[in-house]
């Protein structure tokens, strides 16, 4: 093992709540997920009555491990991938493939407070938001291409908006750990009509050329118009720079994991490049909600962003101009007696992206001559239907449709043989889902989904890093099909979740890599991704007296033996191949404890399997195994909550990759994760 770092940053977080109730414990609460209101495909139901393959993290699994990264959270939900390249730079896979995900988040669709964050190019900047401060998320896995659109993956549902606001509330953070890690949160909040948050998070970085630093600020709240009227408001702007290292071969990996690309020949390497991302953005969006009589409402949401975006490569500098405008609105109809619930949905979405792309030569981290200056506008539309019946409390049934369009322009300003605008036009493509659940006994719920999902190319694979425009890419698409068991026991002491899936993707997007490492993609014919997902969670010990007070064990599990099942590429035949990407075994135990004396403590233990860097299955890359820590002194009385805490990563010292480069020329596959790691802190709450 290596050693420790010598120099380790622990510094203290102060976070000062004014709250008119007594302590809440943040680990183990006596309040479970499935009395949680559902907002997934607008079902207004308790989790797990929901006939969805839906997953609620709270506020306080998000702060279950170091605040400053959703990577170990979203990792230990069944189903779920988050990889870190370098801090900063992460990628999200739900249930799905990375092999068209060199960075960012594509096929999953991403709303934030009911405003799509995801832009009509496809693309979700997820990087830009302070996780530590959402106070809900909801994950649906599978396609939900019904009602949300182009997506095979499923849709993430942010929340910022507090679920229990009191009169006022102040917090404020500060904390810290190994490799430079500083974290500062500011917010305030008056009732529900007025929250405004502010963090700046920096890292020196594990590896070299992997520094980061982020300034977020945000507002959010409520206008009560009327009685029959509320206007909900969301503004943010998001300052940051991240260093990308790039990745490496395994012998440099093993002898040093905290190199950055190397120099290769001719080909600078990413210390020379100055190799980086800056993106400054800033959004808006407003959300009225409307009671139209006594059984029908609506809700309509638009927005606007705006995103200056450069990348100091190696071998160009990129910068892009970004204006990204939106709206959705859905009409409901519903009404209920003593029998029967039923709610019928209709409505539609729009958003347009229009990107001035130009690239330069990089020298040394400085732009340099033009190479092409290009302007991409993308229009991506859809209106959809969904009903939604309950019989007897035991039946939920939902049906929905959508019918989706998308229109890319394409001009290369800077080649007079390229300066017409080429369209594309992509659709119509129809998205159906039918989903039922069956309440068999108390606690325990029986549900199957069949749903069709699609996913076009976004604006970086019709455009992507290689300089050349891809017009004829065609989307991806496929039919899922699903079963699982879900619900509480014992008086909710024994969570659970199981689900069975096949889906089947077709015209699968993939990631390919020239020789001086832009990258490019291709349709890569079809595969097949079936799997099981398994989450249980038993409270053994839940109690207000003893010298243990709460004692949670949860396990979480997915196996996921993915192959393509129809893909040959240049003369080549990897049918039958594993996924390129995907571990086929993922596993995620943690303990959660409360004793007496106010301490606490969460231990999580993943195993992740090997998985296959290339298409060709020649390269794996090996399993790891993360053993996580933290521990914590909690206590409140009258006016003042204190929370002294630390905890330690990668205590194995493993050296594994948290984000690898796939069919990456020159086999530089890996981008090493840090060694073993600590943070502390210290959170101050008064009244």
């Amino acid at each position: 093992m290596r050693n420790l770092p010598q120099k380790i940053l622990v510094t203290l977080s102060i976070s000062t709540s004014l709250q008119l109730f007594a302590q809440k414990d943040t680990v183990l609460q006596k309040r479970d997920t499935d009395t949680l209101t559902v907002a997934a495909f607008a079902s207004q139901t308790r989790w797990q009555e929901t006939p969805a393959a839906v997953v609620v993290i709270r506020q306080q699994q998000l702060q279950r491990f170091d605040r400053s990264s959703p990577v170990s959270v979203l990792n230990s939900i069944a189903g779920v991938r988050m990889e870190e390249r370098s801090p900063g730079s992460y990628r999200l896979s739900v249930r799905g493939s990375l092999l068209r995900s060199p960075f960012g988040v594509r096929n999953v669709k991403v709303y934030w407070d009911d405003i799509p964050l995801t832009d009509a190019g496809g693309n979700t900047y997820i990087n830009l938001l302070d996780f530590g401060q959402l106070t809900n998320i909801e994950i649906i896995k599978g396609p939900a291409s019904s009602l949300y659109g182009a997506n095979t993956g499923g849709v993430l549902l942010l929340q910022s908006q507090e679920a229990d606001t009191v009169k006022r509330m102040v917090q404020a953070n500060i904390s810290g750990g190994s490799y430079g890690l500083f974290n500062e949160q500011l917010s305030y909040t008056h009732n529900s009509s007025f929250q405004v948050r502010q963090n700046h998070l920096q890292s020196d970085g594990y590896r070299q050329q992997s520094a980061l630093r982020r300034d977020v600020v945000q507002a959010n709240g409520e206008l009560n118009l009327s009685k029959a009227q509320k206007l909900s408001y969301l503004a943010m702007y998001s300052d940051l720079q991240y260093q990308t290292p790039g990745g490496i071969t395994l012998p440099q990996m093993e002898s040093n994991p905290r190199l950055a690309r190397q120099p290769a020949g001719a080909i600078p390497g990413a210390v020379q490049q100055q190799t980086a991302i800056y993106n400054k953005t800033a959004l808006g969006g407003v959300n009225l909600n409307s009671q139209i009589g006594k059984h029908f409402d609506n809700n309509t949401a638009v927005t606007i962003n705006h995103t200056d975006f450069s990348n100091p490569f190696i071998t160009n500098y990129e910068k892009r101009n970004e204006w990204n405008y939106g709206g959705r609105t859905a009409f409901r109809y519903h009404v209920e007696d003593k029998h029967i619930r039923f709610s019928g949905l209709i409505g539609g979405e729009w958003q347009q992206n229009k990107s001035n792309i130009d690239d330069y030569g990089n020298r040394a981290g400085k732009a340099d001559t033009v190479q092409f200056k290009d302007i991409i506008k993308a229009t991506q539309s859809f209106v959809f239907a969904q009903a939604q019946i309950t019989i007897n409390n035991r039946w939920h049934l939902q049906a929905g449709l959508s019918r989706n369009v998308l229109v890319y322009r394409f001009q290369r300003t800077t080649d007079p043989a390229q300066a017409a605008e080429q369209k594309r036009n992509i659709g119509p493509l129809w998205a159906p889902r039918f989903s039922a659940l069956y309440q068999a006994a108390p606690g325990v719920n029986m549900y199957a989904i069949v749903s069709k999902g699609f996913s076009p190319p976004t604006v970086a694979e019709v455009r992507p890093s290689d300089g050349n425009y891809y017009g004829d890419l065609q989307p991806e698409y496929g039919w899922n099909y699903e079963a699982g068991i879900k619900g509480n026991l014992w008086q909710q002491r024994l969570q659970y979740d199981v689900s069975f899936y096949y889906f089947g993707l077709k015209d699968a997007i993939v990631r390919r890599s020239s020789t001086s490492g832009a990258e490019y993609f291709v349709n890569a014919g079809v595969t097949s991704q079936k799997g099981v997902e398994a989450f249980v969670k038993a409270w053994i010990v839940r109690r207000d007296k003893g010298f243990v007070t709460g004692l949670a064990l949860s396990q979480s599990y997915s196996y996921q033996p993915y192959r393509f099942t129809d893909y040959v590429s240049g003369g080549v035949n990897y049918s039958g191949n594993q996924l390129t990407g995907v571990p086929r075994n993922i596993s995620v135990t943690g303990l959660d404890a409360r004793f007496r004396n106010h301490i606490y403590t969460n231990i999580t233990f993943n195993y992740t399997s090997s998985l296959p860097l290339t298409d060709a299955n020649d390269a794996f890359a090996k399993a790891y195994h993360l053993f996580q820590a933290k521990a914590g002194y909690q206590i409140a009385f009258r006016k003042v909550q204190v929370d002294v805490y630390a905890g330690m990563d990668n205590i194995l010292n493993e050296v594994y990759s948290l984000g690898n480069d796939i069919n990456a020329v020159g086999k530089r596959y890996y981008n090493p994760a840090p060694g073993r790691s600590v943070f502390a802190g210290v959170a101050v709450g008064i009244k």
